[in-house]
This record gives C-alpha cells, sequence and structure tokens, in this order.
C-alpha cells in the first residue's frame, strides 16, 4: 500500500491539505492544560476534526491495520483478518440481518465492514462517510471485489440522515466505531432512529469511557484527552450516556454487552503493544511489527520525508504523531479497563411508530 497521498486525480485539494495540517490546532499541546472550551470547540467544529483527521490518517490506519478501522477479539491462535471479520459477521448476527435488506452503515470508513457484512448475510449495504478520500478509496475496493451492485457508497453526514434519506427508508443501520466522532450521541442515534423502518434494527460498537473512568482522577481525564487527539474524537463520553442515550431517542434495548469485558486470554489491544511475540500467526507478525518502535519509527521517517518532498500533504507526519499517543492510550485504557472500544448494543425502532 503506497503512503503517497493520491486521491485519483492528483495530489490532495487545497481544502484538504488545510484540514490535515491544522488537525493538531483543536488540541492543547499539553494534554494537561486541556479544559472545557477546547473540548467545545471541537465539538462545534466535528466535522473538521473528523476530516482532517482521516484525511492523513487514512492510508496510515491501511498499512499498519487493514481496510477494516475496528478493533476486535481474538481467539489463541486465531487470524488477525479473521478476527476482524467475525467481528463484522457476530454484529450482523445479533442484528438478525436477512438477504434483501437494505442496510446503513454510519460511517463506513473505506468500506471493509460493509463488503464483509454484505457477503455475509446477503444484504444491499449502503456506507455512509462524509470523507471524500475514503470514499473514493471504498468504491475501488468495491469494485475490484465485484461487489459494487451490492455495496454503494455516499457522502453525507451522520447528523442530517432524514435530510438525506427520508424517513423509514431502511430495514437496519449499523455503526463500527464511527458515532464516537459525533457531537453528541443522542443526535446521531436520533438520526438512526428516523431513517429506520419500524420494527428495524440498530446495531452498534461504540467507543466509551467504561465505568470505572472518573474525570475528577487527573490521570483518566489525561487519558481521555490523549484518546481524543488520538483517534479524531471531539469528546469522549462515557457508557452510561451511550446507553441512556439509546433510550431517549425512542429505541428498544435487545442486547448489551461490553465485549472488552470478556476474560479473553488474548485481549482486543494485543496489536498495539507492538510484541512480535504475541503475534498469533506467523504472518501477524508484520502488522504487530508496525506498531512497534522500529515499525513506527521507519514509517515515520517514510513519511517526513514524502511530506518534505510534497508527496504527502503537509501535517500528515502530525497525524502520525497523534497515532502513537493513540496506540499508547488505547492499550493502557484497555489494561486498566478504563476504556471499550466495543460496547455493543443492539436495539429496535417500535412497530408502532
Amino acid at each position: 500500500m503506497s503512503l503517497v497521498y493520491n486521491d485519483g486525480k492528483g495530489m490532495a485539494d487545497g481544502r484538504q491539505r488545510d484540514r490535515i495540517a491544522n488537525y493538531t490546532k483543536f488540541w492543547n499541546k499539553d494534554i494537561s492544560k486541556e479544559d472545557s472550551t477546547g473540548t467545545e470547540n471541537r465539538v462545534d467544529s466535528y466535522a473538521d476534526v473528523v476530516n482532517g483527521y482521516y484525511d492523513g490518517a487514512t492510508e496510515l490506519y491501511e498499512y499498519g491495520w487493514a481496510d477494516s478501522f475496528h478493533f476486535c477479539r481474538f481467539f489463541p491462535g486465531e487470524a488477525f483478518t479473521a478476527a476482524l471479520a467475525r467481528h463484522e459477521h457476530y454484529l450482523a448476527a445479533q442484528m438478525g440481518l436477512r438477504p434483501g435488506m437494505r442496510v446503513l452503515d454510519v460511517g463506513c470508513g473505506v468500506g471493509g465492514p460493509a463488503r464483509a457484512i454484505a457477503r455475509f448475510a446477503d444484504v444491499e449495504v449502503v456506507g455512509l462517510n462524509n470523507n471524500e478520500f475514503q470514499l473514493q478509496r471504498a468504491r475501488r475496493y468495491t469494485k475490484r471485489a465485484g461487489l459494487e451492485g451490492q455495496v454503494t457508497f455516499v457522502r453525507g453526514d451522520f447528523m442530517k440522515l432524514e435530510e438525506q434519506f427520508g424517513k423509514n427508508y431502511f430495514d437496519a443501520v449499523y455503526a463500527i466505531e464511527a458515532t464516537c466522532h459525533a457531537p453528541t450521541w443522542e443526535g446521531v442515534y436520533g438520526e438512526i432512529f428516523k431513517v429506520l423502518k419500524p420494527g428495524g434494527t440498530f446495531g452498534v460498537y461504540e467507543w466509551c469511557m467504561t465505568d470505572d473512568w472518573d474525570p475528577s482522577i487527573p490521570a483518566h481525564a489525561d487519558l481521555q484527552h490523549e484518546i481524543e487527539l488520538g483517534n479524531g474524537i471531539p469528546e469522549m463520553r462515557p457508557l452510561k450516556i451511550a446507553r441512556q442515550a439509546i433510550k431517549n431517542v425512542g429505541f428498544e434495548l435487545q442486547h448489551e454487552e461490553d465485549l472488552a469485558d470478556r476474560p479473553d486470554v488474548v485481549p482486543w489491544y494485543y496489536p498495539l503493544e507492538g510484541d512480535i511475540r504475541k503475534a498469533q500467526t506467523f504472518w501477524d507478525c508484520i502488522t504487530v511489527w508496525r506498531m512497534s518502535w522500529s515499525g513506527i519509527l521507519i514509517t515515520q521517517n517514510v513519511v517526513w520525508a514524502l511530506e518534505k518532498l510534497w508527496l504527502l500533504p503537509k501535517g500528515t507526519y502530525d497525524v502520525g504523531e497523534a497515532l502513537k499517543i493513540a496506540a499508547l492510550s488505547l492499550v493502557r485504557g484497555g489494561q486498566q479497563k478504563l476504556f471499550t472500544p466495543m460496547y455493543l448494543v443492539v436495539s429496535k425502532k417500535p412497530l408502532s411508530l
């Protein structure tokens, strides 16, 4: 996978370059000095925060992880890509997806989960994304997979779903580690509720701070802000707020569980630790090495050089530095049980609506 930024037409356009270059301005460089004003600015400018992050991080994600931008559980000896696919299939199964359903993927990234779920459940998937760079890549990968008749992508804001699709349009909606980027959970969940048909199902893997997280503890507050900076999230919120938001907009909870709280032998964050000795298969050594200190050092040096040669937009190196903060903070949050990337909720829109 090339790290040279190419949108299919050549170099990144000016707006994309500006978003990447300005991404880090939304945070105080001294995490300990983060305050409510910074959070409010990020929430108000959530589209710029998220687009700036993913304009710079997408190719780094693909290079260092996969075309499915999410975490998952691991079984001993299970290959990395197999675990990612199982995680996607598990959500589809929990939601009861059936052939012929029209399904919305909210915040679809480059379409990895959409393609996997379309194959697994034989459903029609519409991927929604507000980042044009990711959409171009999603369409290219989907055409290569021969799924362009089953998986399509549209550009749009997940805070304006009803405006784009109208009421009662989808049989099911899912979001995989995407709605944490929304300015409010009630806002995005409310839009999902509107575009679902009565009786339709909403499934989500949500990023949350757990019930053990206490913002009055300085170390906990610092962890929250590091996760925000490293992952392009305007504001990290506790799990209990996600649960209440689902209920507040009218959904009926069918199932909820923090999958990160399962007593797994292999923790969900193990690839981020960069310890090759923990790799589950021979081929996974490459993925794990990319997250090691030497792998990150080499990658960042290459990014720095490409940026100096104008082959990558200015600011891409800074986004890569933010990703280093992300890896460290996510591992620490996982080890201390203060953060989860997989709070699973399956809920339904009442038939009476």
